[in-house]
């Protein structure tokens, strides 16, 4: 009798284990953070393993799984046409959304850029994505008005959304000719450290708690 006793709690044991949920058993997944943005995020005319991405992915750890989606030339409506692709298949935790400098390049309607980068925000939102936004600076012969216009695109956004916010992602680095490749628009490998070092303390706080783990 005491066999069958210790059978059934043998057994009743092993089916209690089983059934856990998989976070009970396993251990937690890493933190997944998704560099959405164009040329200055994805390393153009240098090693990518020199690109301030990688360099974030290197001071994170292992805790951190970062993901680069950027691509040389995108512009805010080539983002969006991708980005609910992007975040269904990596899953993040975090967007860093820095996309808007080839539109403004290019001229294009200040409505547009801030239409294309609000919905970007919503989706991921949506998606319970949390966002941290990039902005950049124009070179200063698109006029004073263009130029106010597109800053104040970032800073709205920011505001209305409640978003850690980096004004300008290329801050001590673009008037330093030393750290920029000959086309004047792009950093070189030596400005990426810089790159990251403006970043970091924003990034910092949002991301405190899992680097604390």
């Amino acid at each position: 009798m005491n066999f069958w006793k210790l059978m059934i709690t043998l057994f009743l044991s092993f089916m209690l284990f089983s059934f856990q949920p998989a976070s009970a058993i396993m251990p937690p997944s890493k933190t997944t953070i998704l560099v959405f943005g164009d040329s200055l995020s994805a390393a153009y005319g240098i090693p990518v393993e020199k690109g301030w991405v990688q360099l974030l992915q290197e001071k994170l750890g292992e805790n951190f799984q970062v993901a680069n989606a950027s691509i040389s030339g995108e512009t805010t409506s080539g983002g969006l046409s991708r980005l609910l692709a992007s975040v269904s298949a990596i899953k993040p935790h975090y967007l860093l959304l820095e996309l808007g400098a080839n539109d403004g390049l290019q001229g294009k309607p200040i409505k547009e850029i801030q239409a294309n980068l609000e919905q970007m925000i919503k989706l991921a939102t949506q998606e319970s994505v949390k966002v941290i936004l990039i902005g950049i600076h124009l070179p200063p012969n698109y006029g004073a008005s263009y130029i106010e216009q597109f800053d104040q695109v970032y800073k709205a956004l920011a505001e209305q959304y409640k978003l850690p916010f980096v004004p300008f992602l290329l801050e001590g680095v673009a008037t330093d000719f030393n750290l920029m490749q000959a086309d004047g628009l792009h950093p070189t490998a030596e400005a990426q450290p810089k790159i990251l070092e403006h970043l970091w303390p924003t990034l910092e706080p949002v991301l405190v708690d899992v680097i604390k783990r």
